[in-house]
């Protein structure tokens, strides 16, 4: 079958990659897919979507959340898509395009996106069951599979950036994983020695088995086929029962090969200046197919999307080249911040090196000057906060000296360049080639003032994301100096931070809601109800320090009950059907047969749903309101009380069995892990707080995907903080090592306490490190040097919370005032309570409506009742 384009000028995209999908975008901004037929073969079985956040599938993206490719897109601009269905052949002197299932287009302009593939060193048995490449959406959900059902220890031959992302990703599901490294150093071509020993002693403290200067010989298998290890060129042996290969990429030029275009010699489809192939001026090449003019085949997206660009451009009749591409990459590796940027390796002839190293904390910062002071490159490993300004500041004679560049803040010579210091024609986004001009332009000519809007307008921040942040500086700057006020409040009602508001209520001992709302509210709030925004979180500051502000520690307690969130109304979680669950507080996993018992007959005798969740704790749906004081006394009468999965506040502290069961462990994690869940147990903070504790280095517990976790050494404790592993996954950054029982608790209660203090509202520990100025180190210096002189402050808050510490659900079940109000809805027909009922008028409503929903006390209800019955 040959499909005619007739008179209208076809041109065939081989190949819907991210590069693929820029260079229709481009095509779209310049009419070309109004005045030409646009027909795209594409090889995997889904459109294009975004290869450089693969990785984040493992931590819960979906392939849909991962697509760059808007259908809406495709069909208003007339685009034939076809997936998983590649091209075949290419019959140059035709102009014809043969598909895998036989279409054949004739084509005008023929640009080929083919991108690379893996490469796979030629050991023996690279083919067996249980090796894996690492390179397609298809890829991870076939390593999924495996590491789920037959393999517990997985080895990645490779340590680039994706031989770490896809080490990352089998420790994620749940194996023990090793990476193997020809090359001396880890992300040899990223980073130098120094920044390679940095970026080894972080990731061997995650617990990963890290092998350099060492090559694979040959994959071993069992009698089934199947591996079950590797031998090494330094005659050692690796047992593992998965092979992930991420040894690199080669160009997919094999088409090009076979129908005669000139390929360079080590790979690629050799191009001009104008992205179209030396060998046809009908035949384009884009992305890491092609070699470019400069004798490189480019394996980042950003020179993908320049490329893309020029030959969109060069279709057009306009004028582009494409001359070089910067190579800067960042990025957050096994939550660990790599950077490198412009001549990071300092080949330039008489340049200079100022590092900077602190093998303490994982960091390394190395800049390259030139002798005229110019800066020439660098290198940034475990804190890439300065990666934005100074990539945007290479080539230039920075205005301050390059040492306090490289210095922590707060070290007395660390400079804080914002980027107004920046020249206009500074590049703010690589990827998309975004320079800060265009952002100032989009601001004051287009009227942007937001970061989304800034995005959608200019395309910064929309690839890979690493310039999001001084794209928001620069937003904010260029709003104020175009006299633009910056409204940094909390909310319509306070002018103040949340930081601010928590300064206010501590010294001043404000503990109402109203009082300080009346006193230091915007005037046009003062004496109002205030709204969604402040209500709770005030509520929790005043919650927080409840003890030391002479505020009732009952959140819902008078005006505090108005101030909570849904769940904290009837302290438990409310369900998508209405129900609630109850989760008891069972500290550290630990339980006994008797408890078990309790919570097996409680969920036995009102029909519960019962699920372990990942923190180690039983959690039991389905319950009704009027059901919730029944089922708190029979476990609080067991001797369990709230685990406040409700509340913004500590959820679990998760542990290993440690030391007393397993023939790892070094320390006693489950006794930590009580203790410290049993610390700090209610309290309230600006998001919920999760913790764990390992035996031993192995990390079984997870501690370092949660906000403040501990690991065992043979010489006390190691404390992590700052981590995240929800919807954006962050590994804790080690805060300080070698703690004895109560170090570690003293340091605990400083973190604690200075973030309830300084952090945003909603803000996790992972985005306020990130956020607050200094970062870890600025954390370090105030909780372990205490250099801003607060430490005894913040234990002593700690002490009070301590102290004054109640169970919520105890004290719910012991006063009938507060049980009040947990009766019926009307929408449980079934409930004991004689004053709810069903309006048999309402018998009509479509089930599947939600009714509302109405809680009264029984007194109210008669009031209700009898003025009905009057009118």
């Amino acid at each position: 079958m040959t499909a005619t384009p007739g008179a209208t000028p076809t041109i065939v995209l081989v190949g819907h990659g991210m590069v693929g999908q820029r260079f229709l975008e481009a095509l779209a901004e310049r009419g070309l897919t109004a005045t030409h037929r646009v027909v795209v073969l594409c090889e995997e079985p889904r459109p294009a979507y975004d290869r450089v956040a693969l990785t984040s599938y493992f931590a819960g993206k979906t392939p849909e959340d991962l697509s760059m490719t808007d259908m809406a897109f495709i069909e208003q601009h007339g685009i034939e898509l076809f997936v998983g269905d590649p091209a075949e052949t290419v019959d140059r002197e035709a102009k014809k395009v043969t598909a895998r299932s036989g279409q054949v287009f004739e084509y005008d302009i023929l640009v080929l996106a083919t991108g690379s593939y893996p490469f796979v060193p030629p050991v023996p048995n690279k083919d067996a069951e249980g090796c894996f490449v690492y390179r397609t959406i298809e890829d991870l959900l076939a390593i999924e599979e495996y590491a789920k059902t037959k393999a517990q220890v997985g080895a990645v031959v490779g340590g680039g950036l994706l031989g770490l992302e896809a080490a990352g990703a089998l420790k994620g599901l749940g194996l023990t994983s090793h990476i193997v490294e020809f090359a001396p150093r880890l992300m040899p071509v990223q980073v130098d020695d120094g920044g390679g020993a940095a970026l080894l002693r972080t990731i061997e403290d995650m617990g990963l088995s890290v092998h350099t200067g060492v090559g694979t010989q040959e994959i071993v298998v069992g009698e089934d086929g199947a591996v079950t290890g590797m031998k090494l060129s330094d005659g050692s042996e690796l047992a593992t029962d998965m092979v992930v290969f991420s040894a690199g990429v080669r160009p997919r030029d094999q088409l090009a090969r076979e129908c005669g275009l000139t390929v360079g010699e080590r790979g690629g489809i050799t191009v001009d200046e104008q992205c179209r192939t030396v060998s046809d001026p009908h035949v384009f090449a884009i992305g890491e197919c092609a070699l470019a003019a400069d004798g490189r085949v480019y394996g980042l997206v950003a020179p993908g999307y320049e490329q893309a660009e020029t030959a969109a451009a060069t279709i057009a009749a306009d004028e582009a080249a494409f001359t070089g591409a910067d190579m800067s990459t960042k990025l957050k590796l096994l939550g660990v911040d790599v950077a490198s940027f412009g001549d990071a390796h300092g080949v330039t002839a008489d340049c200079l090196d100022v590092v900077y190293s602190d093998s303490r904390s994982g960091v390394y910062k190395k800049l390259v000057i030139g002798r005229d002071g110019e800066l020439l490159g660098g290198i940034l490993v475990g804190d890439a906060e300065a990666y934005g300004t100074l990539k945007a500041f290479t080539g230039s004679v920075p205005p301050v000296s390059p040492e306090s560049l490289v210095l922590p803040a707060g070290s007395g010579g660390g400079a804080q360049l914002g980027p107004s210091a920046l020249p206009d024609e500074a590049i703010i986004c690589s990827c998309n080639n975004v320079r800060k001009g265009t952002i100032r332009g989009a601001v004051t000519e287009h009227k942007c003032t937001t970061v989304p809007e800034v995005k959608k307008c200019t395309k910064a921040g929309t690839t890979c994301g690493s310039c999001v942040k001084v794209l928001g500086q620069l937003v904010t700057a260029e709003l104020e100096a175009s006299g633009v006020e910056v409204d940094k409040g909390l909310c319509a009602c306070f002018s103040q931070t949340r930081e601010e508001l928590y300064e206010i209520v501590l010294a001043l001992r404000i503990n109402t809601y109203q009082d300080l709302l009346d006193r230091y509210g915007r005037e046009d709030a003062r004496g109002g109800d205030g709204c969604e925004i402040c209500k709770p979180a005030v509520g929790s500051i005043i919650a927080s320090l409840a003890p030391t502000i002479g505020a009732d520690g009952y959140v819902l307690e008078g005006e505090q009950a108005a101030l909570q969130d849904t769940n904290d109304h009837f302290l438990a979680n409310l369900q998508k059907n209405g129900s609630y669950s109850v989760v008891p507080r069972i500290p550290g996993g630990e339980i006994t047969p008797e408890g078990l018992i309790v919570i097996g007959e409680i969920a036995r005798d009102f029909g519960l749903y019962t699920k372990i969740t990942g923190g180690q704790r039983i959690d039991m749906f389905g319950a009704r309101v009027e059901q919730l004081p029944l089922i708190w006394t029979r476990l609080v009468d067991a001797g369990f009380e709230s685990g406040h999965a409700y509340g913004k506040s500590l959820r679990t502290v998760k542990s290993c069995v440690g030391q007393t069961w397993c023939r790892y462990g070094v320390q006693d994690s489950v006794r930590m892990a009580i203790d410290l869940e049993l610390r700090y147990r209610g309290l309230r903070s600006p998001h919920k707080l999760k913790s764990a504790v390992s035996g031993c280095a192995r990390e079984c517990a997870e501690a370092q995907s949660k906000d403040f976790g501990v690991i065992a050494t043979s010489n006390g404790w190691n404390l992590y903080v700052g981590g995240n592993g929800g919807a954006t996954p962050r590994h804790a950054d080690l805060l300080a090592q070698d703690l004895s029982d109560a170090e570690l608790i003293k340091l605990i209660d400083r973190f604690l306490m200075f973030y309830i203090r300084t952090a945003d509202r909603l803000e996790r520990t992972s985005t306020w490190l990130e956020r607050i100025p200094g970062g870890l180190d600025h954390v370090r210096d105030v909780v372990v040097e205490d250099s801003l002189g607060i430490c005894e402050e913040l234990e002593s808050l700690m002490t009070a919370h301590v102290a004054h510490y109640a169970d919520e659900w105890a004290s719910t079940i012991n006063d009938p005032e507060k049980l009040a109000r947990f009766v019926s809805f009307v929408n449980a027909p079934d409930t004991p309570d004689p004053v709810v009922g069903f309006v048999p008028e309402r018998d009509q409503i479509k089930p599947d409506l939600p009714l509302l929903s109405i809680g009264l006390r029984p007194a109210a209800a008669e009031e209700v009742l009898e003025g009905s019955a009057q009118r």
